[in-house]
């Protein structure tokens, strides 16, 4: 008989306890910063409490620390489980875990201080972008490296989206942050004018494709079958899926440049590919979803399930909005207002946390040596899922309406052509909204802790009653690669 493959658990352990510790730092700050926007005298007239610092400090905390120690804690763990082999290398793999934290902590001590680079989802100054592209690169060895002495013929289709992931990060950051430093503090992009806000919002946009979208795909096809246990739906749409999706999705970031100086072509190319994106992006969402086929009554007893299945509907409806609001007439009335904060958030809640948060589920207790899933209280997770729920719904539901409500006022006119109403009028007018977004926001932060509490009592029930740890070679994709 064969001896059972020993995995490198720390590390995945590592990284998954501190998605929820960054989780709960990114969205706490989230939530003290959308409670500035009702009650702004919360800056306290302190510069570093400020919303223009501590806003890029929330971003850069829930994309790339929450979301960042997701997708390594998945990926590091998937790869080892799909390919039957442990990690290339160990202290590489240690590397990539402290260099990630060293990373986060250099950003939450710069962005306060307001040593910003200024540009979106890019604002580390440079000798932080420096560590970033050596810890990814890190992390790229790792990751294929490893595949490159697996056991197992067939590489899963969860990590060609980790895969693409991984190198498309690499490749825009590198190429986005280049820049001329002046001081330790500070540099100045390469780019200048119309070519830097294209560079940006290629990068941007593509953050938000490879970094928000096509890694945590690779979590979808990996932990949907696993806690559903069946396989994939359709294996052959999975790879159409991948293929089609990173052809695309390259070329959207132009509709984030409408009615500026970028060229009208350009624009023109932005808003057609991203209407095209939709298809693949419906295929990854229809293929994930319907992985249930014959299996729907579990969504009754299962919490774990029912997050990483909702976070495919919150997936689908982003992914249509998206579209719908790259449309140059339809983009005409949403730029610049709240319906954009409120469709992000329909994909950073409703998607990437919560199947975030349904794979730590899974994933933890498995580093305690217990089954998938199988942790302290399922009340506890059925809670945390209806707190997260209802927190995204109203966030979002709160921005439409607001987004919508400052478009038209924007737009009105009175019969001599002059605007019905001032700026500050719906700003006004948006007061209602903020406060609902605060409520929102704070339920989900809320579902956070509750999540916190679950996992710590998880711990202690695993030292208390130990056992045997879950090394086994894992055979749950064999039914996918039919």
């Amino acid at each position: 008989m064969t001896a059972p493959t020993r995995y490198n658990y720390k590390v995945v352990h590592q990284f998954a306890i501190m998605t929820v510790v960054w989780g709960i730092v990114g969205m706490l700050v989230g939530v003290f910063i959308a409670a500035q926007l009702a009650w702004p005298a919360l800056n306290f007239d302190t510069s570093w409490l400020s919303f223009g610092r501590l806003r890029p400090l929330h971003t850069n905390a829930v994309i790339f620390a929450f979301g960042g120690s997701a997708l390594m804690a998945t990926s590091l763990f998937v790869v080892q489980r799909t390919c039957h082999t442990r990690l290339i290398s160990d202290r590489l793999a240690a590397f990539v875990f402290w260099g990630w934290q060293a990373v986060i902590v250099a950003a939450a001590i710069t962005l306060p201080m307001g040593l910003t680079s200024s540009k979106e989802y890019a604002e580390l100054e440079w000798p932080i972008d420096v560590l970033i592209a050596i810890v990814w690169i890190c992390y790229a060895i790792v990751f294929f490296g490893t595949i490159t002495k697996r056991k197992e013929k067939h590489i899963y289709v969860a990590n060609w989206f980790f895969g693409a992931f991984i190198i498309a990060v690499a490749i825009l950051h590198i190429i986005n942050s280049l820049a001329l430093p002046v001081t330790l503090t500070k540099s100045y992009s390469v780019y200048s004018g119309t070519v830097d806000a294209l560079v940006q919002w290629w990068y941007g946009h593509n953050a938000v494709g490879f970094f928000l979208t096509a890694g945590f795909l690779g979590i979808m096809y990996y932990f949907v079958p696993k806690q559903a246990e069946r396989p994939v739906y359709s294996y052959r749409l999975s790879v159409v899926h991948f293929w089609a999706l990173i052809a695309i999705y390259v070329w959207a970031g132009p509709h984030h440049l409408h009615f500026t100086s970028l060229p009208d072509w350009t624009q023109s190319v932005g808003m057609a590919m991203s209407l095209v994106l939709l298809a693949p992006s419906w295929g990854g969402m229809i293929n994930g979803i319907m992985t249930l086929s014959g299996a729907w009554d579990k969504l009754r007893t299962d919490p774990i399930l029912k997050f990483l299945i909702v976070s495919l509907s919150f997936y689908g409806m982003s992914t249509f909005e998206g579209p719908m609001m790259s449309i140059k007439s339809v983009n005409a009335l949403s730029h610049y207002t709240d319906w954009t904060i409120g469709h992000v958030h329909s994909g950073a809640l409703g998607w990437v946390a919560m199947i975030s948060i349904g794979s730590m589920y899974h994933l933890i207790p498995l580093m305690y040596g217990r089954r998938a899933g199988a942790m302290y209280s399922v009340k506890l997770i059925d809670l945390h899922f209806w707190l997260s729920t209802i927190g995204t719904v109203l966030y979002i539901v709160s921005m439409w309406v607001n987004g919508l409500m400052q478009g038209l006022m924007w737009r009105a006119v009175n019969s001599d052509g002059t605007l019905t109403y001032s700026f500050i009028e719906s700003v006004e007018a948006s007061y209602a909204g903020y406060v609902v977004r605060f409520i929102g926001g704070a339920i989900f932060f809320a579902g956070m802790l509750v999540m916190a509490y679950n996992i710590w009592k998880t711990r202690q029930l695993a030292l208390a009653n130990p056992l045997p740890a879950d090394d086994l070679i894992d055979s749950n994709v064999q039914g996918a690669h039919a």
